[in-house]
């Protein structure tokens, strides 16, 4: 990584990766996570790494990882019942600003309309921006309306979709997936991804047999779609497994900001960031 060490951090990769070291199937305990987390803050590539992930559980435990002088932002993960999650959230250490939280509203299958409407009065309540996990199934679109209406009457909300795990079916199509990007886009709704997103290019996980996306294809279908594709096409980009149409989509807006897609939590820094050295997307 030497090579690159002299060079910024491309206005289309800032912010790309929350740090969600504690996450499975990371599972970094408090001290490691924190003491990763500011390795990475104080790295030549510290603009590409966005809030450290902690769940709401864990807030007050971590607290103790903190230098007397230290201020470390984080993104709350509501583990927790919504009442228990506000009483988390009016109790966390000042030097832990909250810059988002992040929670799912609704179980695949159910009604996600109740668990949103919950999560805007609380992230009102307390004043703060988020994030709404809603399941790629039933009642999805009439989520993402809710959402957007937010959004036009001020609330600072985004939209949340999970891109793996340890099912198959939490593993969207690339068609599912170009189609909710496109979804988004027409709403001109931000989204952030989770899960799965551990490599530039999609590929197939040896040990679980489980097709992977790429964030290097979500980065150039998130691309493609601001700038007015189709879903088909937007799902040719994120299906595909060749590098160098990635590269080039990439090498060629390297200089704007990411459009649409906020970017995704991972419980690794260095396997995204080996990736994006090794296919030259630095400086």
């Amino acid at each position: 990584m030497s090579t690159a060490a002299s060079a910024p951090v491309p206005p289309l990769l800032k912010r790309l990766l929350d740090d969600a070291a504690v996450f499975p199937p990371g599972n970094a305990t408090l001290p490691q996570a924190f003491a990763g987390h500011r390795e990475h803050r104080s790295a030549w590539y510290a603009e590409l790494v966005g809030v450290l992930l902690l769940p709401a559980s864990g807030v007050k435990e971590a607290a103790a990882q903190l230098r007397p002088d230290e201020q470390i932002a984080i993104g709350v993960i509501g583990d927790q019942p919504l009442p228990q999650l506000s009483a988390t959230l009016t109790g966390i250490d000042p030097r832990m600003p909250v810059q988002q939280v992040e929670a799912a509203v609704g179980k695949r299958g159910e009604d996600p309309l109740p668990g949103l409407r919950a999560l805007l009065t609380l992230l009102a309540d307390h004043a703060l921006p988020g994030y709404a996990e809603i399941p790629l199934t039933w009642g999805l679109l009439g989520a993402l309306d809710v959402v957007a209406e937010a959004r036009a009457a001020g609330q600072s909300i985004a939209a949340k979709f999970r891109t793996g795990g340890l099912a198959a079916e939490l593993f969207p199509t690339p068609m599912e997936l170009a189609a909710v990007i496109c979804a988004c886009r027409d709403r001109a709704l931000p989204f952030k991804l989770t899960a799965g997103l551990h490599h530039a290019v999609r590929h197939t996980d040896p040990e679980t047999g489980f097709v992977h996306h790429g964030f290097l294809n979500v980065l150039a279908g998130a691309c493609a779609a601001a700038e007015g594709a189709e879903v088909a096409d937007v799902a040719a980009v994120i299906g595909t497994t060749q590098p160098l149409t990635l590269m080039e989509a990439a090498r060629t807006r390297r200089q704007t900001e990411r459009p649409l897609w906020v970017g995704y939590g991972t419980c690794s820094i260095a396997e995204p960031l080996e990736d994006l050295v090794q296919l030259g997307l630095f400086g």
